[in-house]
């Protein structure tokens, strides 16, 4: 039996659909490799026109039309041969086992596949399928966008009519407002059940209505969920939409650089903005630069302003979607995984006990020591992908000591803070009594200096490799400041002159 057919009938068998969900949730957490997640549910045409200049024959118009389910006459709004269609993953789709590939294929022919032989689409599956599967992380909106298989690359979108993050994300903010147009009918004292969805909420109740303050709650967990799908529809969005065309508008022409180039341009964006608003915030609290004895004086901070407390959730949020995007391994895995793995573990810690205990003041000043050098970093890696020789070497060494002053001096000075300072809390505050927002008994100094520290022995791996960095590109002949996280994405073949400026 063929492998198509077994896929066939699997798929026609009567199994409930808690079995069917749980398979492709063991599929999702022991696979290596979720090939799945760069999804491509639709193999380009295997014509020869598709094939590199000396690696395939040509064909006649005719047999070209009869090989290609694509082509108009053939297809006619139905689906392909399901020996072309890809088979049940953890995320829906995903080449089966043996599958007529474009891969395969190719294998099997003897030719040499090319690099443009590709087919990238972001189809939705249905609204319940993409929220079970995780598919959401993957499909900004309803439109389907394409990379086109063609001689001359090509970025396409078109209706997809299904569902998408933005219409998981439409349906709290629909539900909201109705319940806001019906309140006079409901009742006025009644609170709105999505309000924690989309905005902040556990306003102190004696806080002035014209300067509330906000402390911690439940709902707090809801604003979290709720903007994680929003940072996933933010993220594929851009990076799809405007980086991707942004990457070939540029000269840009191999997937791979494409890709990295998206998701560099995402982070100047995300890592700008928050940088931005981190130091707004800074600057209406008495930490403003970095004075750190008020991390301690008049502790505990649970009385949030309503800026700083959406900015923290916020980025609670955008740390947990990015180790979701790990997870389902959206970007290309680098050299130093493990280090980023473990960067966003730490992250997440400091962020979640931090805001837990009400040390949200050193928080925010750890935020911006790292938001800010990310977004120099990300810039420098955008002028290496477009090759602009001088460019990428003026931001470079811009980019280091920016690097050094906030992500080692400044954290350094928290480090101390920890250490020395500690002392300035008020004595009532040196216990266990979370009820009143008390946490710091004395062993509570070593747990917020630990995973500070973890982090600073993560920032100081990737220093070496940023002064490795610059001593080759000084010292070495020909040696160029590219990312030396990064894996090799260039063959000889896919060589791209380099910009003159």
């Amino acid at each position: 039996m063929a492998v198509g057919d077994k896929w066939q009938k699997r798929s026609h068998s009567r199994i409930s659909s808690g079995e069917r969900y749980a398979s492709r949730l063991l599929k999702f957490v022991f696979s290596a490799r979720l090939a799945a997640v760069t999804p491509t549910p639709t193999p380009p045409v295997l014509t020869s026109q598709y094939l590199e200049p000396g690696h395939g024959g040509s064909s006649s118009n005719a047999q070209k039309k009869s090989e290609s389910w694509d082509h108009p006459e053939n297809r006619a709004g139905s689906q392909p041969p399901f020996d072309r269609l890809y088979s049940p993953s953890p995320l829906g789709d995903g080449p089966a086992s043996g599958a007529s590939t474009p891969r395969n294929h190719y294998k099997s022919s003897g030719h040499k596949p090319s690099p443009m032989a590709k087919a990238f689409t972001t189809e939705s599956r249905g609204l319940w399928n993409d929220f079970k599967s995780l598919r959401w992380a993957i499909v900004p909106c309803a439109l389907k966008y394409t990379f086109s298989p063609t001689p001359i690359h090509s970025d396409t979108f078109h209706d997809s009519r299904s569902a998408s993050a933005l219409k998981m994300l439409m349906i709290p903010v629909v539900l909201w407002a109705n319940w806001e147009l019906l309140r006079p009918v409901i009742g006025k004292e009644l609170p709105n059940p999505f309000t924690p969805l989309i905005f902040i909420s556990h306003r102190v109740p004696t806080s002035s209505p014209e300067d509330p303050r906000y402390q911690k709650g439940y709902g707090d967990l809801l604003f979290i969920v709720y903007y994680i799908v929003v940072w996933s529809f933010v993220r594929q969005a851009i990076t799809l939409y405007i980086c991707r065309p942004l990457a070939r508008a540029s000269g840009i022409r191999k997937e791979a650089k494409i890709d990295r180039f998206g998701e560099q341009a995402y982070a100047v964006i995300y890592f700008g903005f928050n940088g931005v608003w981190g130091l707004h915030i800074m600057s209406q609290l008495p930490t403003w630069w970095y004075q750190t004895k008020y991390y301690w004086i008049d502790y505990p901070h649970w009385q949030m302003v309503p800026g700083l407390k959406r900015y923290y959730l916020m980025q609670c949020a955008y740390w947990c979607q990015q180790l979701l995007v790990l997870v389902l391994g959206l970007e290309k895995p680098r050299k130093d995984y493990s280090e980023l793995v473990a960067h966003h573990i730490v992250t997440l810690w400091l962020v979640g006990w931090s805001y837990l205990i009400n040390l949200t003041l050193i928080g925010n000043a750890i935020y911006v020591s790292m938001d800010i050098p990310d977004m120099f970093l990300a810039v420098s890696k955008l002028f290496n992908y477009m090759q602009w020789k001088r460019t990428k070497v003026v931001s470079f060494v811009i980019f280091v000591p920016i690097w050094i002053y906030f992500r080692h001096y400044l954290n350094f000075r928290i480090l101390w803070s920890c250490l020395y300072e500690f002392h300035l809390m008020p004595e009532y505050a040196k216990e266990w009594s979370p009820k009143d927002g008390w946490w710091m008994v004395w062993w509570m100094q070593y747990q917020v200096f630990a995973p500070i520290l973890l982090l600073q022995f993560i920032q100081l791996f990737w220093l070496f490799l940023i002064f490795r960095i610059a001593y080759r590109a000084l010292f070495q002949t020909g040696v160029d400041t590219g990312d030396e996280r990064s894996d090799e994405e260039d063959g000889p073949d896919d060589e791209i002159e380099p910009k003159e400026e």
